[in-house]
């Protein structure tokens, strides 16, 4: 039986393989000639400095807003109550003893009276306890060179409006020895009986009262100067002359953060 199916002929030897060529699609066209794409730039840290600037624009403005409502309030008190700063007058000073015990030790003994008046009709002050500090003094010198020769304390007291209050203390011996140098100055003026001149200094935290309004605890310091003492020869005390004593009252007063 013979086989009639036909058979296609193998390629010739080195013929080449071509793949045949289609016509270009639409997406291909319309592609050609577009441009790559491009992302783009996120926009996230422009609006975050916008965001920032808005925040510091808030924060100064109601910076300004609290400085303005603070000085209002100020004005407000100061024009309703008329606070004024109270007055301070050394009364008495009276020595007992003024001597050296020892090469450097001094021992003190004086009674001191200091007149305290408060000129307000609206205003009352509250005083804590009072340290005060005498220090002997000499023309020309700084504040570094005074030496302290007694310590006393007046204890808390409420000074009233319109008041006169009178402040009395024992002022003791110093806490320490003098050093060699301050101790042979002062041995030398007492030898001589000469005055010396004394500075007293009074350091206490004061209340201020207005109304139902309380302020916090403010510091307060009252300096007075031209005060001299002579140490007593005997048993009997020396009154030294007050009259022509100054003193000047450092105060700050806080009322709602605020000062005057």
């Amino acid at each position: 039986m013979t086989d009639d199916r036909v058979y296609p002929a193998s390629k010739p030897p080195g013929a080449a393989t071509t793949n045949p060529t289609f016509p270009a699609n639409k997406a291909q066209l319309f592609n050609a000639n577009r441009p790559a794409y491009r992302q783009p730039p996120s926009r996230r840290r422009t609006h975050s400095r916008g965001c920032c600037c808005r925040c510091c624009c808030w924060t100064i403005f109601l910076l300004i807003l609290l400085i303005l409502l603070a000085a209002a309030a100020s004005a407000v008190v100061y024009l309703i109550y008329r606070p004024q700063r109270p007055t301070f007058t050394v009364s008495s000073l009276r020595v007992s003893s003024l001597n050296f015990t020892s090469a450097n030790h001094l021992t003190t003994a004086i009674s001191l009276s200091v007149v305290a008046k408060n000129p307000n009709k609206n205003v009352a002050f509250d005083y804590g306890v009072t340290d005060i500090t005498v220090f002997k003094t000499s023309p020309g010198d700084d504040d570094d060179d005074v030496v302290i020769i007694g310590k006393g304390t007046v204890a808390p007291f409420l000074h009233g409006k319109k008041n006169t209050t009178l402040l009395k203390s024992t002022i003791g011996s110093p806490p320490g020895d003098l050093d060699e140098l301050s101790a042979g100055k002062l041995k030398g003026e007492l030898k001589a009986k000469k005055a010396v001149a004394v500075k007293i200094v009074l350091d206490t935290k004061v209340k201020v009262k207005m109304g139902s309004v309380k302020s916090p605890k403010s510091g307060i310091r009252v300096t007075c100067e031209g005060v001299k003492v002579v140490a007593p020869s005997g048993k009997k005390a020396t009154t030294a002359v007050t009259s022509v004593a100054k003193c000047k009252v450092d105060l700050r007063i806080k009322i709602w953060k605020f000062t005057f």
